[in-house]
Parts: C-alpha cells; sequence; structure tokens
C-alpha cells in the first residue's frame, strides 16, 4: 500500500499529544510542528486517523507546496495540479484558506483564485466546471499561505473534526470537543478509567468534558457519528476499506459500553445548560451513563464515595462586576474541593491563571493550552482534605467577629424592625470587608472588599478573603448565589454609579413600610445606601403635608419615605437616567404616581405633584434662584457626590470646594420654617464656618447613624441648617 504525507492540524499547545496519539494509530515518521503534526501514511492509517483521532481538526494530504508571491503566482501553481484526477466534475468544492502572506492582502481574495484555477482546469481539459458549495462541499481544499510559500491540500475529513455530531447544527460552546479531550488525556484520564475512578465536573456546561470523558473510558472512536467525509468523493477512496474500519470501531464501542463503567456526572447552575448536556449525552450515546443534574459547583458533592478525577472550565468575563463574581468564584471554589472533594485529582482549565492563586491550593503541573485566540492554562491539583472544622481554623477569629456582631445586631435589628442592616465593617485589619444584610425576604450578603495598599502581599490579602467569604457562607448558611462579593476602590466622578454586570436582577427590600428595589451586581452600589436609614426615617416622620426637594437623589429612597410620610410634594433631581428611572418605579411600587421629566421643566409648567427631573443639580439650582419667583420647599435633603466630573455636567464638582455655594442656592428655596439636611461621606471634611452666619446649624451626625453604623470614623457627617 503507498505512503503519502499528511498533515494534521490541532489546537496550539496540544501538538506533542497529537504526535503520540498518531504514532499510536500507526502513522509513522510523526514530527509535532506548530499547529499540528506532519506524518506519512497509508490509505488505511489515514482513515483511521479521521476516525480515531480526538485531537485532530483536520487531516490534509498536501498535493503541491510552492511560491506564491502574488496572485498570479498562486493561480498559475493551482492551475497546474491535476485536479480532475481527484475528483469529478460532478461533485461539489470548496476553498478555504489560511495564514497569510505579504504579496497576497485578502485570503478571500486568494480563495477566489484558487477556485477559479481549479474551475479552469476542469474546463480545458474538457470537462464541466464543478460546482462551488461553500456550505456542504463534497471535496474540501485547504490552501495554507506563509509569506511568499502556498501549500494546497486535500482536506480528507472534509469538516473539522471537533465537530463531533452530538451538538446540534448551529450551537456553539466555549470549548470545542477535540480541546476538552486533550485536557481529559493531559489529566491523566485514561489510566483513571481504567481503575473506574469518577470523573465529575461541577460546571460541566452543555457537557463536553463529560461526553468526551465517556467516549475515552468505553473505547468509541470520535467520528463514528460523521455523516459527511471529505474523502468519499476523493477518487483513490476505497469503500471497502472504510467499511470495514468503521465495522471494527462499532464493534469497540459495543464492547467497551457493555463492560463496567466508570460514573461520569457533572451538574450546572443554569438549568438550560443542564437540559443541553443531557440532549448531547443521548445524542452521543451516553445519555443512560454521563448524569448531569442542576445544581452549585460551590454546593456539590462526589457522585459516588471514591475518589477521583475533577475537571472543569470556570467561566472568565472582562466586566469589572463579573471580575468581582470570579474572584468570589476560585476563592470559594478552592475552599468547597478542601471540603467536599479531599484525596481527588483536580484539572481547571482556565483563560485567567492568575485567578488560580485565588483557588488556595498549589498546582503540581501546569500546561498551556490555546482556546483558539485565547491563551490558557491548565492547572492540575491534588486535594488535600480539609481540616475537622468546615473551613479549617484559619480565619477563626473573623468567624467569632462576624457571630458576636450577628448576635449583638440581630436583637437590634429586630427591636428596631429594620431587615437591612451592615454587620461587619473592617472590624478586624486582616479582613478588610464590608458585610451588609438584605432580606428580599430571602437572605442576601452583599460584601464589598477594601483594596488593600500596596505595602500588603496579594497572596496574603487573597488568602484573607478567601478565608473571610468560606466562613461568612458557613456562618450565615447562605448558598454561594446569595453573597455577592465587590472591591471597593477609591472612585472619582460617577465611576461608583457605573454599570458593571448586565444581570438586571432586582430584589425589593422593605424599610420602614417602603417597598425600595436594590440590585446586587450591577452596580458597585446596591441602590439604598443603608447609612441614611435613619435620616429617611426622620424625613418620613417630618414630611406630612410638606414640600420635599431631593437633591442628586439617586434612586430616590428619601423621597419614597417622604411620600409614604405623607409628603404633599416631592421633587427628586439628578443627572443619572439609570438612576431617575429606578427612583420612579421605587415611586411606584409604593403606589405613588410619579412623573419624570427629561429635561428641567419651563418657569410656567406645573410640575406633578411626585416628579423627577433629569437636569444638572447645580444649573436648576442657580436657575431657580435667579427667578423672582423661586420654588419653595420645606425639607431639602442634599447629599452629593464627593467629586464628580461627569461629562453631562458643567464643569466638575468636588464637595469640599463647592459646598458654600451650593448650600446657599439651598437655602434661597427654603421655606421660613424649612429645613435642609446636608449630607457627605467625605472624609476630613470640613464645613465652611461662614454659612453660620446666614443659617443657624447643628450637627446631627450621631443622631443619624444607627447601631449598625456606630463605628469610627462614621459613615457620613450630617447638618441640618434653618434660616436664622
Amino acid at each position: 500500500m503507498s505512503i503519502f504525507p499528511l498533515f494534521v492540524s490541532c489546537p496550539r499547545g496540544i501538538e506533542a499529544l497529537l504526535a503520540s496519539e498518531l504514532t499510536s494509530l500507526g502513522l509513522q515518521a510523526v514530527q509535532a510542528q506548530r499547529g499540528g503534526a506532519s506524518a506519512q501514511a497509508t490509505l488505511e492509517t489515514a482513515y483511521r486517523a479521521c476516525l480515531w483521532s480526538r485531537l485532530a481538526s483536520r487531516v490534509l494530504m498536501p498535493l503541491r507546496r510552492f511560491e506564491a508571491t502574488d496572485a498570479e503566482t498562486l493561480y498559475a501553481a493551482a492551475r497546474a495540479i491535476a485536479w480532475p484526477e481527484l475528483f469529478a466534475a460532478t461533485s461539489s468544492f470548496a476553498v478555504d484558506v489560511a495564514g497569510r502572506s505579504d504579496g497576497i492582502g485578502h485570503t478571500h481574495y486568494a480563495g477566489l483564485k484558487v477556485k477559479d484555477a481549479i474551475a479552469d482546469h476542469f474546463r480545458d481539459s474538457g470537462r464541466p466546471r464543478p460546482n462551488v458549495d461553500t456550505e456542504r462541499p463534497d471535496i474540501r481544499i485547504h490552501l495554507h499561505l506563509e509569506r511568499e510559500h502556498a501549500t494546497l491540500s486535500l482536506d480528507l475529513a472534509g469538516d473539522s473534526l471537533h465537530r463531533r455530531g452530538y451538538r446540534r447544527d448551529g450551537v456553539e460552546a466555549p470549548l470545542k470537543e477535540n480541546l476538552a479531550a486533550a485536557i481529559l488525556l493531559k489529566s491523566g484520564w485514561p489510566e483513571l478509567a481504567s481503575r473506574q475512578a469518577p470523573l465529575f465536573d461541577p460546571m460541566c456546561g452543555s457537557g463536553t468534558l463529560l461526553i468526551e470523558g465517556a467516549w475515552i473510558a468505553a473505547d468509541i472512536a470520535p467520528g463514528l457519528l460523521r455523516k459527511r467525509w471529505g474523502f468519499e468523493h476523493w477518487l483513490d477512496h476505497e469503500p471497502l476499506l472504510w467499511n470495514r474500519l468503521r465495522d471494527e470501531a462499532l464493534t469497540r464501542r459495543r464492547a467497551g459500553l457493555a463492560t463496567a463503567r466508570p460514573p461520569v456526572a457533572g451538574c450546572d447552575i443554569d438549568p438550560r445548560a443542564v437540559s443541553a448536556a443531557r440532549d448531547n449525552a443521548a445524542r452521543a450515546g451516553v445519555g443512560d451513563w454521563v448524569e448531569v443534574t442542576p445544581g452549585d459547583a460551590l454546593a456539590s458533592t462526589p457522585p459516588v464515595k471514591v475518589s477521583g478525577l475533577i475537571v472543569c472550565n470556570p467561566p472568565y468575563g472582562e466586566r469589572l462586576g463579573a471580575e468581582a463574581e470570579l474572584v468570589k468564584l476560585y476563592s470559594l471554589l478552592g475552599v468547597h474541593l478542601k471540603q467536599r472533594f479531599g484525596g481527588w485529582r483536580a484539572a481547571i482549565f482556565t483563560a485567567r491563571s492568575d485567578l488560580g492563586q485565588r483557588l488556595g491550593l498549589s498546582a503540581d503541573r501546569i500546561d498551556a493550552f490555546w482556546n483558539g485566540a485565547i491563551a490558557c492554562k491548565l492547572l492540575q491539583f491534588d486535594i488535600r482534605a480539609a481540616a475537622a472544622s468546615a473551613v479549617g481554623s484559619t480565619g477563626a477569629d473573623f468567624a467569632n467577629r462576624l457571630r458576636k456582631n450577628l448576635k449583638h445586631l440581630n436583637k437590634w435589628a429586630r427591636r428596631a424592625g429594620v431587615t437591612n442592616y451592615r454587620v461587619y465593617d473592617a472590624d478586624l485589619p486582616d479582613y478588610a470587608l464590608a458585610i451588609d444584610l438584605y432580606a428580599t425576604p430571602e437572605l442576601h450578603a452583599h460584601v464589598q472588599e477594601y483594596a488593600a495598599p500596596k505595602t500588603i502581599d496579594p497572596a496574603r490579602a487573597q488568602a484573607r478573603l478567601r478565608e473571610g467569604l468560606a466562613h461568612l457562607q458557613q456562618v450565615l448558611e447562605l448558598p454561594a448565589a446569595r453573597i455577592h462579593y465587590k472591591l471597593r476602590q477609591p472612585q472619582k466622578g460617577e465611576a461608583q454609579y457605573t454599570r458593571q454586570n448586565q444581570t438586571d436582577a432586582f430584589h425589593t427590600v422593605v424599610e420602614h413600610g417602603c417597598k425600595l428595589q436594590v440590585n446586587f451586581d450591577d452596580y458597585l452600589d446596591t441602590g439604598l445606601f443603608l447609612d441614611h436609614r435613619p435620616l429617611r426615617l426622620r424625613l418620613q416622620r417630618e414630611a406630612r403635608g410638606q414640600r420635599l426637594l431631593n437633591l442628586f437623589c439617586y434612586t430616590g429612597a428619601a423621597s419614597v419615605h417622604a411620600a409614604v410620610g405623607g409628603a404633599r410634594q416631592t421633587l427628586s433631581i439628578d443627572l443619572s437616567n439609570t438612576y431617575l428611572e429606578w427612583a420612579q418605579r421605587n415611586l411606584e411600587q409604593n403606589g405613588i404616581r410619579a412623573r419624570l421629566y427629561a429635561h428641567a421643566p419651563a418657569a410656567d409648567e406645573p410640575l406633578a405633584p411626585h416628579a423627577l427631573v433629569r437636569c444638572d443639580v447645580r444649573r436648576w439650582l442657580a436657575e431657580q434662584n435667579g427667578r423672582t419667583q423661586r420654588a419653595q420647599f420645606d425639607l431639602i435633603f442634599c447629599d452629593p457626590p464627593t467629586f464628580s466630573n461627569s461629562k453631562k455636567m458643567d464643569g466638575t464638582l468636588d464637595i469640599q470646594r463647592d459646598h458654600t455655594e451650593l448650600l446657599q442656592h439651598c437655602l434661597g428655596l427654603l421655606a421660613a420654617a424649612g429645613k435642609l439636611y446636608f449630607s457627605t461621606n467625605r472624609r476630613g471634611f470640613k464645613l465652611d464656618p461662614a454659612l453660620a452666619e446666614i443659617a443657624h446649624i447643628d450637627d446631627i451626625t450621631a443622631q443619624t447613624l444607627d447601631e449598625d453604623f456606630k463605628r469610627p470614623p462614621p459613615a457620613h457627617r450630617c447638618w441640618v441648617l434653618r434660616h436664622r
């Protein structure tokens, strides 16, 4: 049997694995190269590579390598190949192009030149021109450009070999099948499967790792489900030989499925992923073997009592909110593996190797793979069981403080009728976290980590966060999905209000009889500043029959309290459409009709009783103070940001620099017996003494801090100003 050259391509990083696999399949002179492996093959071993390679992307038979300095030399060399000796004119074909060439600027143009060359050669030889079919061609030609050289090859598989056939058409997955197989092979799964060790994926997605693992364990050829092959319309194809090899693979599959099978199981928190994984497993012929259940990875348990391989491809993201969620995921995953999977081997495939340190596990092997254009790492660990306690002895002081705070604050909250409060605020220097509890009525914990100074070892800070989150989960007995983590850093302008995620998951909490929406994931803050709770209650009690002006209103919680308290008018002003719409929802879910104005109404336009206006607060105040007949308010609440350079406003706002003018303008709209409440959370803020000449001022900070915020320094400073 004649021998001919092949080039078998694969994802970058697994070339050595591929070379070993091809050698085991009987190919000769195998050499790993960038992006694949070259080899010498007989027709039988070429067929075996197509049918049995778990790692290959394409099996290419080079036809000619030549210089192609421009499109015309490419055309001439392609036209010189005896194409009618390879396939009939009745067969359709397509040309795929990879690589790049300085002389040929566009790969699509290069493909057109080769297509024309093939068609013209058929015409020159007196045959009809074969049809081009870019979707489902009978024959696929591969052109590889490499600087001034080009190689034309026949694609024996006809389509990428990672498409096994158990996925529905058009469904893409973050992990291709051949890369999943490489992860399992590199992790030692074949040897573990031979010992009937279990395989478990706690974030299985559509089940790719599980199905590939089952096929490896049962000796199932990865090409058995494919309906079409490129070589079937190749004139040198030998159907009898191919059918014999396929029958052999079917016999091996029956034998493999009939023998004792290792447990293969997984779970996923997304019900849609669970459904897809089950469907894929059924299509792959292992639906009665591979067990997939809905569940959170951070609450998963081993499927059997004996240890095995836990493998997963955790998600990764680029948005700030997704980044925070990943930090929480990796931090708690490492703790969970120690708690539940002691004695197991773990293989974590991630594009975020920096997050691997968050696991708190020491990788004994790290391999570099590429998932398409994304550089990834395969981290492997032996998981040592945790100590007798659920999360070990580290962080016990934090856990004790958390329990002590909970015991004290729970009693206070029940007496005060408070359901949303801060339970911990960097009480211990090593655990720089702010933890707020919200009853929706399900309990949620909103955790903000204060960024560690540069003098602190990052590994130490990561360990402290890992311990803190793990103890928090244990003490509160909360599922990880209801722990929401953020990293809090110094913010400028409107950065703290910038959207960080896209969950659109709003929850309703109740505060002193007011229903308020909160969002734990999409923004740095939840939409409800808990430290202002007493001040909002104060406004609610004073608002009956009064007119309230809420400046820099954020999500309008203060306006809601005033309206629920019987205010006859509330006017809420902010620059953000997002937060004004949020404020409108807050008002309306309390039965208060509110109108949102896209810009400041004209002077003679009457406002709705409960109005929200989008405009620059300082500009609006200046315009109102410039009118002969000014609007008058009995209560004014002014809680500005410490600094803002929003493009939507004129200039910048620095509350230390600008508060004097701001408060003077507020006083200009304050009724004779009215009250102006001014609050700021700027550390070191100093109120201008000159304001005492025009207003009576009382520092009421202590009165506006509840039990959960009585820690120095105060979360905010607050004054009430009245006309003299």
